[in-house]
């Protein structure tokens, strides 16, 4: 069993996603101590956006001659990381009613055309499925269907989005939000909540 540890926030320990996102790992790890688990952070170590040339290289083998170019062989690797895991646990914070651009990054390396979606006569089929996405959802404010900001969320939507085209169904929310509200009042109540969550996975 393979469990990739993705986290994208970029407030180190003081990270309410990262805080959710590891609990969810331990229980893992406590479910079955045999997992591997590969650890992956945007913040700390980003994958570089998306440009022409790494377009170009999507989802095809890498030739001797791009041996310099690390960008483009860490692309390649974060595909077939993804393609080998099992889980996926994954740590995002809302950042300006969306993803850290640094998860965004990552994600333009998995959504490949004839590795993990293929376009059919039906429209798009998945590829990617049998994993587990578990999603350590963190924001400010209140997002959630009937608050006044639903409209504004496209953080989870869009990774729900994401992920059920490629092919994967199962998925878990594990969300702490509301922690900049009240002034943070309620901030270490709700994480506590959202982090036994995460250990009742």
């Amino acid at each position: 069993m393979k469990l990739l540890h993705i986290d994208s926030s970029i407030l180190g320990d003081s990270s309410a996603s990262r805080h959710v996102s590891a609990a969810a790992v331990a229980q893992f790890r406590k479910k079955d101590p045999s997992v591997e688990v590969i650890s992956l952070d945007l913040a700390s170590d980003p994958l570089p956006h998306l440009d022409v040339e790494a377009l170009s290289w999507l989802g095809k083998e890498l030739t001797p001659d791009v041996s310099g170019r690390p960008e483009l062989i860490a692309g390649a690797e974060a595909l077939k990381t993804f393609q080998a895991a099992d889980i996926v646990v994954i740590g995002v914070p809302m950042y300006n009613l969306s993803i850290p651009s640094q998860l965004k990054a990552w994600i333009d390396r998995i959504m490949v055309a004839g590795q993990t979606f293929r376009y059919g006569a039906n429209g798009i089929e998945g590829l990617a499925k049998g994993k587990k996405v578990v999603l350590a959802v963190a924001r400010g404010g209140l997002y959630g269907a009937g608050s006044p900001a639903a409209s504004f969320e496209h953080q989870l939507s869009y990774l729900k989005s994401v992920f059920t085209m490629i092919g994967i169904t199962d998925i878990t929310v594990i969300e702490a939000e509301g922690l900049a509200t009240n002034g943070g009042a309620d901030r270490a109540r709700i994480l506590l909540d959202a982090e036994q969550k995460a250990s009742a996975l």
